[in-house]
């Protein structure tokens, strides 16, 4: 695949005004109780209609997609989030939409697909994962929207980081899940242009860490992955396509532990009411990290809130999913 070009920062405000009535503006707050030099504030990206960001880039790629490309449907290849943001914006245009997911998707996100009226088609994560690096499936009709690596879908994306500096003009840091780097890279599009000087960093967990590991070898590279309850980023590898802008964009991985994650998703729900998913649970351990060590302030995209109640009853009860 050709590699990604840079997203201009028009593209990304064209995108704000596009997706106006599908996604709304959420709220950035502080997330009080650390005891760490530096503040850390939490971008609410999980209060979307879907539960996740992923309607930004959903809706602002099927509304820039010809309408005869939509005559066979549309589908798409997600852990769940996107498959909502994918599914809503179809059913909004009266189009089919099909999914393919991993067989290790969570029931939460599985159930709110269909609920959407999306068909939803399981593979094995392998398969899954070749799909998006593949850009389509052989067996699949239609308009394909890829969850990543899709100028549209990451213009979409970047509408977070115009919302983070209006609403916080002084930031000195920003972290957000790495899944396959379309959130990250859309938020560091929009930051590269308004605020230059404001890093962006990946949140990984070590289960599962393409990226650190792709800048350690200096190009896109495979790991081994350990499954966990972090469904939405721990990828197996970096995209080709995705990498010279994500390398260009990002300034570097903060990796964490699944007892770190869980650490947060707990503190968000006990001081904030707020419920995250494992990738949001990672951005904000991340951020926590970054504050005990840097004064300033720093924003944690909490990307999602879409986890199975067992799985958090489980954190809120003290435990690790699947240990």
């Amino acid at each position: 695949m050709d590699p990604i070009p840079d997203i201009p920062l028009a593209a990304i405000e064209a995108a704000r005004k596009r997706i106006a009535g599908a996604a709304i503006r959420t709220p950035l707050i502080p997330f009080e109780g650390d005891d760490g030099p530096g503040e850390v504030w939490l971008k609410l990206e999980c209060l979307q209609p879907i539960g996740s960001f992923k309607i930004r880039g959903a809706a602002n790629a099927l509304a820039l997609a010809p309408r005869e490309s939509l005559a066979d449907g549309v589908y798409t290849a997600s852990a769940g989030n996107m498959a909502q943001g994918v599914a809503l914006a179809a059913r909004q245009r009266g189009v089919a939409c099909r999914v393919i997911v991993p067989d290790t998707a969570p029931r939460t996100k599985v159930d709110a697909i269909e609920a959407l009226g999306g068909t939803v088609v399981p593979l094995p994560f392998d398969a899954w994962w070749t799909t998006i690096m593949e850009h389509g499936h052989p067996d699949e009709s239609g308009f394909f929207v890829h969850p990543v690596s899709d100028p549209a879908v990451i213009a979409g994306n970047g509408t977070v980081g115009l919302e983070i500096l209006e609403d916080l003009p002084v930031v000195d840091a920003v972290v957000v899940p790495y899944g396959g780097g379309g959130l990250s890279c859309g938020i560091a599009s929009a930051l590269a242009a308004r605020a230059p000087d404001v890093p962006v960093y990946a949140a990984e967990v070590d289960t599962a860490a393409p990226f650190i590991a792709s800048l350690e070898a200096g190009r896109a590279v495979s790991v081994e992955r350990t499954p966990s309850f972090v469904d939405g980023i721990g990828g197996s590898s970096v995209l080709e396509e995705m990498w010279p802008l994500a390398h260009s964009l990002l300034a570097g991985s903060l990796v964490q532990s699944l007892d770190a994650v869980c650490d947060s998703i707990r503190d968000l729900a006990t001081r904030t009411h707020v419920v995250a998913e494992g990738a949001a649970g990672a951005a904000v351990a991340a951020a926590r990290s970054w504050a005990w060590k840097h004064e300033g302030r720093v924003v944690a995209v909490v990307s999602g809130g879409n986890i199975d109640m067992d799985v958090l009853a489980t954190i809120l009860d003290g435990g690790v999913p699947g240990r």
